[in-house]
């Protein structure tokens, strides 16, 4: 997820580790951590794949440095990471990474990833209300706290979908509707009178035109 993580942040700007290490614990700190132990061997990998490319730039002391941007391939790697039909999003580092990064992504596809993230909580809320009402008889009071906390979460985290799922759908049928023709200037079209041809009607002469025409010999 930390190759994730680089490729969206690279789809801003160009940036260098250190910078890039920054804007990770500014933007994504607070759900993972990330150090430069991890940073750099995932730079490594990207630019083998030819997701990212260096290039060379100096700061103010006149050093010269490695400034990152992504590729072409970057991009496209990108959106089958945020997609990612393969796993789940159950895991909750990984919704919250993505969803960072949702700019990117074709509304369509926003709207895919949301509705299975409600999927897999509403499953977590079931297992959690089964375990509830199999164990509250056999568990101390604080586990049956942290059930019930986990239960509220969960359900709030499911709210919280349906009002983005809402809002992805009602964006989505605004842009059908401006993709739509518009239906004055289809019966404009219509009560055009067609040529002989099959065509566009033959523009009419001047007056002028014709009353010369009639008055010569």
């Amino acid at each position: 997820m930390l190759e994730l993580a680089i490729l969206g942040l690279l789809q801003e700007k160009a940036m260098h580790g250190y910078e890039l290490k920054k804007q990770l614990t500014q933007k994504l700190g607070h759900f993972w951590p990330v150090s430069y132990g991890s940073l750099y061997p995932a730079l490594k990998r990207l630019e083998q794949r030819g997701s990212i490319e260096p290039v060379f730039s100096e700061d103010d002391t006149r050093r010269s440095k490695n400034v990152y941007r992504i590729t072409e391939a970057g991009r496209r790697e990108f959106l089958e990471l945020i997609e990612d039909k393969a796993s789940t999003t159950w895991e909750e580092e990984k919704f919250p990474l993505r969803f960072a990064f949702f700019r990117y992504v074709k509304p369509e596809i926003r709207l895919r990833l949301l509705e299975r993230r409600k999927a897999d909580l509403q499953d977590k809320l079931a297992d959690l209300r089964r375990s509830m009402r199999d164990e509250q008889d056999h568990i101390d009071g604080y586990t049956l706290s942290l059930l019930r906390h986990g239960m509220e979460a969960t359900a709030s985290d499911i709210a919280w979908l349906d009002e983005l799922i809402v809002a992805e759908k009602r964006q989505l049928a605004a842009d059908a509707d401006k993709r739509q023709p518009v239906s004055g200037d289809e019966g404009d079209h219509a009560t055009r009178p067609p040529s002989a041809e099959g065509g566009e009607p033959p523009a009419e002469r001047p007056a002028d035109d014709r009353v010369r025409a009639r008055s010569r010999p």
